[in-house]
């Protein structure tokens, strides 16, 4: 995969016009962050996720999208070099691992990349109730770091009155 831009770098206060949400293993962080900025995002903004390495679905993904009215469907897993578009104006990486990947893809292309450092919910021990509340807490950062940085200067958040 190769990543440029589409056509120009976003200009100061624009949306990108396609965003890659990249983590580990696009099991958990990069697919949550998919479905949560295509509710939020204008539908004309391309959104996609993918893995640095292939992963397996989480179901603890589905429980925590589900109370907020979300849904992978039938999506799957995907690494980057399964994705069909390979050109993102804004690539968000979500683990270092992803974040030196994204580096280094872009290194000779003028992709944004911006780096979200969020938990990995999986190293949560416990009961069901306390594993899930990590998984929402991811959920929430993520809908609070999509909203922060897709708003446009002078506007409400994303999704407010």
């Amino acid at each position: 995969m190769s990543a440029t831009p589409r056509d120009m770098p976003e200009k100061a206060g624009e949306r990108p016009r396609s965003v890659l949400f990249l983590c580990g293993m696009n099991a958990i962080r990069s697919p949550m962050a998919e479905a949560i900025a295509r509710r939020l995002l204008p539908s004309g903004i391309y959104i996609a996720s993918a893995g640095v390495r292939h992963g397996e679905r989480d179901g603890f993904v589905d429980a925590v999208l589900d109370e907020i009215g979300l849904s992978l469907g039938k999506r799957q897993p995907q690494t980057l070099e399964d994705l069909e578009d390979a050109y993102f104006d804004l690539i968000v990486t979500l683990a270092p691992e992803a974040h030196h990947a994204a580096l280094e893809l872009t290194r000779s292309s003028s992709v944004e990349v911006d780096y979200w450092p969020t938990p990995d919910p999986t190293v949560e021990t416990g009961s069901r109730d306390q594993r899930l509340e990590a998984y929402r807490d991811v959920r929430d950062r993520l809908t609070k770091l999509i909203e922060e940085r897709f708003k446009r200067p002078g506007t409400q958040p994303l999704g407010g009155d």
